[in-house]
């Protein structure tokens, strides 16, 4: 075949097809050229998703009439100083985007400088250009495309429903809202319901801009982010482990004002949160990052969507660096989400029961209650069963304070370190830890001070205005773990010899892998030997986790050791150990707690980096404020 040079128009419509995806990426390249422009109010206007109709109005410079023509040229821009691609400091650099729409829709520019008496406008229709010609409108630019891909109807296909283009569009909006928060933005259209952003100005003025888009819900379950290194910063605000979501679409990241989908950042983010949040779950969180335009290559991709740092690095440990002192900082504060749910499914708990067609009392809607009647169960629960007072969280006190009718302990032998369940004919609150007043020094502590223990395994404590829930276990399994890795930064995990070891079985592969990675379990104080053919001998266990099922903490090892490879870092292995390994140590849900000990349990919390979550991210605990609790009864 012939070797020849393709014609101007197929060469627009190439470069068309790598700048303009979809509607979404019109509106992004209109907008930032208007961010450029120094525009401080910018609407935005759509129909069929974008798709029949898209207008950009800001009131920026405006262009000159006569350059007006070189818009819509290819590679014509006024934002490059000296053709030096390596000092970027604007949005747009490269001047494809309005010939690059041109070739593939119908496209209307009509600008007006501020030195000139009137606008001027020009207009692209598949490549073909006409114009200029005069044109009343105040300085600025207003930008109108139309029937988009209608040079090229095979692309077109491609292209999702109204629906989920007009959200694509929605979501470039809010991420440059987001990064210019002095600027007014305004998204409307026949497909839409109208969208405003209001400018915000002073030091609050990116909190007011990340609330407007986000939601006060965020703002108020997030913590500042503000570090520096080398030269790089990094700011911004990053959700607490406990406020997550389903989905990576609330995660935004922005280098030196540019919104990016980058996948070193992404990694970052995921590796900071990594032993403090679910693996199915994702983070939520606003990160900027500033640094010289020299240390960062914006060219690397035809959308300007994926960056590339110098010192790759650098940036990467800044970011898990900055945001593991965040949540270290945050220590024991959790999400107010949890509480909001809570209280929500108290409130809807009547309703349920009507839709399921039943009431209290076993009645049917709108049917009355024969006059006389009781529901069963009434003051303990509708339709609960009769129940002995002995095992009553209420039943009376005598004057020793030991409980009338229930058998007491033998004195002088105390519970063991990790006992196990007790018998099941016990009361499940424990009465002892509210007995006497309470210092006022314990209530305004900010986890309150213990006042019962419910079906062994939730701690209730009372604070100046409200009431805390703390799931025993999970709460524990998180103070060992950082026990753990506090040891294990020291290199000094304390074990413990067996004076018997424990011998267990386990498949071949398994027995391998454990043998392979032995040096790494003997930092973390797990000592083990092959013992045969499969099985392995265990001789020694980290002396803070006490009396443990070995055998179930090895086979859970075994299974984790699966999941690795060669390149899992040294840390990241130790770290997954030490997490499997306070899992098995902490305290179980089903063991009983001395109010001594559930009040110790509150103030380690509190004195603990990340103790708002378990190690697998689950909430240790929620607070309900006394105002809300007196709304469910309607006290308030």
């Amino acid at each position: 075949m012939t070797i020849r040079q393709l014609s101007d128009h197929a060469i627009n419509q190439i470069a068309a097809g790598e700048v303009i995806e979809r509607p979404a990426s019109v509106v992004k390249e209109l907008v930032e050229n208007a961010l450029d422009a120094g525009s401080g109010r910018i609407s935005v206007a759509t129909a069929a998703g974008g798709k029949t109709l898209i207008r950009v109005e800001d009131d920026g410079s405006g262009i000159p009439g006569d350059e007006l023509p070189l818009a819509v040229e290819r590679h014509c821009t006024s934002k490059l100083s000296e053709d030096d691609l390596f000092d970027i400091r604007s949005l747009g650099f490269r001047g494809e985007a309005l010939p690059s729409i041109g070739a593939i829709a119908r496209l209307s520019l009509t600008s007006r400088h501020a030195g000139d008496p009137h606008g001027w406008t020009v207009g692209v229709e598949g490549g073909v250009k006409r114009g200029p010609e005069p044109a009343g409108r105040p300085v600025g630019t207003r930008v109108e495309v139309r029937d988009l891909f209608f040079a090229t109807p095979a692309r077109l296909k491609f292209l999702k429903s109204d629906r989920a283009e007009g959200a694509a569009v929605t979501d470039v909006v809010k991420r440059l809202a987001l990064a210019n928060p002095s600027v007014r933005f305004e998204l409307s259209g026949s497909d839409r319901q109208t969208l405003t952003f209001a400018s915000a100005s002073g030091e609050t003025a990116l909190a007011a801009r990340i609330a407007q888009v986000m939601g006060t819900e965020f703002v108020e379950n997030a913590r500042p982010v503000d570090a520096v290194r080398e030269g790089v910063r990094l700011h911004g605000l990053a959700g607490l482990p406990t406020f997550h979501r389903a989905n990576s679409l609330a995660q935004f990241f922005f280098v030196n004002g540019r919104p990016v989908r980058d996948k070193l950042l992404m990694s970052a983010l995921r590796g900071a949160y990594a032993d403090v949040l679910a693996r199915d779950r994702h983070p939520v969180a606003v990160l900027f990052i500033e640094l010289d335009p020299r240390l960062v290559d914006v060219n690397v991709h035809p959308a300007k969507a994926d960056v590339r740092f110098r010192d790759a690095q650098l940036v990467r440990g800044l970011v898990v660096g900055a945001l593991r002192q965040v949540f270290a900082e945050a220590g024991y504060r959790s999400s107010t989400h949890n509480a909001q749910a809570a209280l929500a499914a108290f409130a809807t708990g009547g309703a349920a029961r009507a839709q399921e067609g039943q009431m209290p009392g076993g009645q049917m809607p709108g049917e009355q209650m024969p006059a006389g009647r009781m529901p069963a169960g009434q003051g303990r629960g509708f339709g609960a069963p009769p129940s002995d007072w002995r095992a009553s969280a209420f039943r009376p006190l005598g004057a020793d304070g030991a409980s009338v009718g229930v058998p007491q302990p033998v004195a002088g032998f105390g519970e063991a370190p990790q006992a196990g369940f007790e018998s099941v004919d016990r009361p499940s609150a424990d009465a002892r830890a509210h007995s006497g007043e309470i210092e006022a020094e314990r209530l305004a502590r900010p986890l309150g001070a213990a006042r019962a223990q419910l079906h062994a395994t939730y701690v209730i404590a009372q604070t100046e205005d409200g009431l805390v829930i703390v799931d025993q276990h999970a709460a524990h399994e998180r103070l060992v773990y950082e026990r753990l890795k506090e040891a294990l930064g020291r290199k000094a995990v304390a074990r413990q010899g067996l004076l018997i070891p424990e011998v267990v079985e386990l498949p071949e592969e398994d027995i391998a892998r454990l043998v392979a990675r032995a040096g790494d379990l003997e930092e973390v104080g797990l000592v083990i030997e092959p013992f045969g053919p499969g099985a392995v001998a265990v001789r020694e266990t980290p002396a803070m986790l006490g009396q443990i099922d070995i055998r179930g903490l090895v086979r859970d090892l075994a299974d984790d050791l699966a999941e690795w490879d060669e390149t899992t870092r040294v840390r990241e292995r130790l770290d997954h150990v030490a997490a499997t390994m306070a899992c098995h140590g902490s305290v179980r849900a089903g063991r009983r707690l001395r109010p001594e000990e559930m009040d110790a349990l509150l103030r380690e919390m509190e004195a603990t980096p990340n103790s708002g979550q378990c190690n697998h991210g689950r909430p240790t605990w929620i607070e309900l404020k006394l105002s809300d609790i007196e709304r469910l009864f309607g006290r308030k």
